[in-house]
């Protein structure tokens, strides 16, 4: 149910990174950054960034 996008940030967050560096790794601004996380959390039922990474870990959304 994400997209590849949003996809894309989360592996960034599970890789610890902040969104400044999200931001310029995609070329993308750090609000966009902030709106993908801000779609992420409700999709996933997640708290919080690491919560989501946790989750999407779980689910197999993400791999280590």
């Amino acid at each position: 149910q994400l997209t590849g996008r949003e996809i894309e940030v989360l592996r960034r967050v599970a890789a610890g990174k902040s969104n400044k560096i999200i931001a310029g790794e995609l070329a993308i601004s750090e609000e966009t950054v902030k709106a993908h996380m801000k779609s992420i959390l409700p999709k996933l039922d997640a708290t919080d960034r690491t919560h989501a990474v946790t989750i999407a870990l779980k689910r197999g959304i993400l791999d280590l």
